[in-house]
């Protein structure tokens, strides 16, 4: 489609958009807007630096690839708060990932980001969207990431579609990891996804999780940075469904198939969990 464009100098402010979040709970309508956000970003060195700390990506001259869903972030919120935006972004689902690398992220300054909501479908516990957003630098397009988005509640017509897929076997352990009860506030700190799930007990309670919950890209970029020998520079997507959510704290076993073109991984918790499987590929 010909989708129009909004383009903006920067976001809204954090603050003002989680104020709007916070004022809207009821599901207004059954479409998704047509129009979409564009926005420069500037790369933010010190940001960059403690993202790289806190989900352990070496310094090699490259971006993190999750690092550019958090460079859009703000312009997410800001689409996703919008008035004729017609689900509330409090109690919506992260349930699938998909990021592709076009080119290699290097010697970058800033990018000019490009969001929209598109594919709503009806789905077993409500409906689900796509929340898509690009980065462009000179040469067009260099970066995509698709994450599809639950809103519970949602009666949409048509049949929900069986979105089960096979289960990786039991994978080789490639490493493991510790979430301490304080990662989702540390994430937080440097990432500005506030979602009061990831906060604290108590916090998490108010919307029904017993306790706080690991921030599904937090868990997805550690698993990217433990893998990182497994995938190339650059012309490859990686992809995660997420499952049973990591209660803090805890620890995780990730599994892998070894490093190739084409790829599988599973993170399993104790107790039997499955917090997430996925797969990479080469583009």
């Amino acid at each position: 489609m010909n989708r129009p464009w909004l383009d903006l100098h920067s976001p809204d402010s954090r603050a003002s958009l989680y104020l709007r979040a916070a004022s809207k709970r009821k599901i207004t309508g059954d479409s998704l807007p047509a129009t979409g956000l564009r926005c420069f970003v500037r790369l933010q060195p010190g940001n960059l630096a403690a993202y790289r700390r806190l989900c352990h990506f070496a310094d090699d001259g490259r971006l993190p690839a999750t690092y550019l869903h958090i460079m859009a972030f703000p312009l997410q919120l800001q689409l996703l708060t919008a008035k004729d935006f017609p689900f509330p972004l409090l109690g919506l689902v992260h349930l699938h990932n998909r990021i592709e690398v076009l080119r290699p992220l290097g010697g970058i300054d800033g990018l000019r980001f490009a969001v929209y909501a598109d594919n709503l479908q009806a789905h077993a516990k409500g409906g689900t969207f796509d929340l898509i957003s690009e980065a462009h630098d000179g040469l067009g397009l260099l970066w995509r990431e698709t994450s599809r988005m639950l809103v519970r509640g949602l009666h949409l017509d048509g049949q929900a579609e069986d979105a089960e897929k096979l289960l990786p076997e039991s994978l080789p352990e490639a490493t493991r990891w510790y979430a301490d009860s304080d990662i989702g506030r540390r994430y937080a700190k440097v990432c500005g996804d506030y979602n009061p799930i990831h906060l604290s007990a108590p916090s998490a309670r108010l919307f029904g999780f017993p306790t706080a919950i690991a921030h599904g890209m937090w868990t997805k970029a550690m698993a990217m940075a433990s893998l990182r020998t497994h995938l190339p520079n650059s012309g490859y997507a990686f992809e995660v469904d997420f499952r049973k959510p990591v209660r803090l704290p805890s620890e995780v076993i990730l599994g892998a198939s070894p490093a190739g073109p084409n790829g599988e991984l599973r993170l399993d918790g104790h107790g039997g969990l499955l917090h997430m499987v996925g797969r990479w590929e080469r583009l």
